[in-house]
């Protein structure tokens, strides 16, 4: 039996409504899709209640006016984003205090608000608070504190001044410059290094949800995950996984988690492998106004990455000259594993950061050592160049094949 799938699968709750909405069927179960979400069409159990916030001294209990005051009333052009939990908004409170303060003045947050209708957003707002009011990590995002007043939910953030690697990647503008080769690294360093501190032996937490769109930049490009709304304890004792109903978003969830249900930490390898791709190729992981056979950028890239010869073909042409090849083909080469379909071949994220940060040395050395080992040499047409050109692309482009096979 296959899954229904659209931009980001929720399997928790048939009657979660968001900002739109719109029916989907598959082998005879009515699923239900809003703003890209999917549900599996079974029952979910009551959202765990208000006394489960687990309690944290370093969490502050805002009241909704005070937030309401923050943003300006929650202004329109406060909003910094907006997703199936809602929307989120830019506010200003004063660094001692925590009151609201004029634009301009005091500290800066985002503030995070259920949308009143989203029955789903109960139980992930409940999640957030819960796992990232524990949580204190460089590279996790800060949870000032959160609002749980009537029928209001909402959540107070540090300010990530860079938004989100999603637009730095694929987003076209002034505003948005096509993020270095280093930055990239950087960036790469820092989301595994989040990764692994979760699943660190002390958390043993799947964050079940990693995308570029919920790695946030601070003012020096440092990687800050955010939105553990699916966030879930990972296996304890002699357990070797979690079984859950399948969520994620498409693109990024395992073949074997969406295939079994069965969640584990190398489900999260396999996630933050996508994402070392797009960061590689300028890509998304799905994007359906590519050509056919490029829509699935892991089946697409696959037959690429461990060949030297043939990584050009896959490397986003804008990072030209700023790499040599034996640095790019490590990269990919991590990326491969990281997508492998099989879990128990995927590296650890601990074993991850550690390449990582390998791959970053030998990138300063060699920058070091030689000022343009690559940039002399002709690079190969990528996809992109050979279809702008309208001249045939240096390798031949793979046939589409079905993410898993049953």
């Amino acid at each position: 039996m296959g899954i229904c799938l659209s931009a980001r699968i929720k399997a928790e709750s048939p009657y979660h409504t968001g900002l739109t909405s719109k029916n989907v069927s598959t082998d005879g179960n009515s699923l239900k899709s809003s703003s890209g979400k999917v549900s599996s069409g079974s029952v979910p159990p009551p959202p765990r209640s208000e006394g489960e916030i687990l309690q944290s001294p370093n969490l502050k209990s805002f009241s909704f006016s005070d937030l309401k005051m923050a943003t300006r009333n929650f202004r329109p052009d406060s909003v910094l984003g907006e997703g199936g939990f809602g929307s989120v908004f830019k506010g200003w409170i004063d660094e001692n205090s925590f009151a609201a303060t004029k634009p301009g003045t005091g500290v800066v947050i985002a503030v995070k608000r259920l949308n009143l209708e989203s029955f789903q957003g109960h139980r992930e707002w409940l999640a957030e608070v819960n796992y990232l009011g524990q949580f204190c990590h460089p590279h996790l995002v800060k949870l000032i504190g959160y609002c749980l007043e009537d029928e209001h939910r909402l959540l107070v953030y540090e300010f990530m001044p860079r938004g989100s690697l999603e637009n730095h990647l694929f987003r076209r503008g002034s505003y948005f410059q096509p993020l270095s080769w280093n930055l990239r690294l950087r960036v790469a360093v820092g989301a595994a290094k989040g990764l692994a501190f979760l699943h660190s032996a002390e958390n043993k937490v799947i964050y079940r949800d990693f995308k570029t769109s919920n790695i946030l930049l601070d003012s020096s490009y440092n990687a800050k995950l955010s939105d553990f709304g699916l966030a879930k304890d990972g296996p304890t004792g002699d357990k070797s996984h979690v079984s859950t109903r399948v969520m994620g978003t498409y693109g990024y969830a395992a073949p074997e988690y969406l295939a079994t249900g069965h969640l584990t930490s190398k489900s999260d390898v396999y996630s933050f492998g996508v994402v070392l791709l797009e960061m590689l190729s300028g890509r998304r992981a799905i994007d359906k106004n590519r050509p056919t056979g490029e829509h699935n950028l892991v089946e697409w890239a696959k037959p690429y990455l461990t060949n030297k010869r043939k990584i050009f073909r896959i490397l986003d042409n804008r990072l030209e000259g700023q790499y040599s090849l034996d640095v790019g083909y490590k990269a990919a080469n991590l990326a491969f594993r990281c997508i492998s379909m099989d879990p128990r071949f995927r590296p650890t994220m601990n074993e991850i950061v550690k390449e990582l940060e390998h791959i970053q040395d030998s990138n300063s050395k060699e920058k070091i050592g030689n000022n343009a080992p690559a940039r002399s040499r002709p690079r190969r047409l990528s996809a992109d160049d050979a279809r702008k050109r309208n001249i045939p692309a240096a390798y031949p482009r793979p046939s589409a094949s079905p993410l898993f096979s049953k």
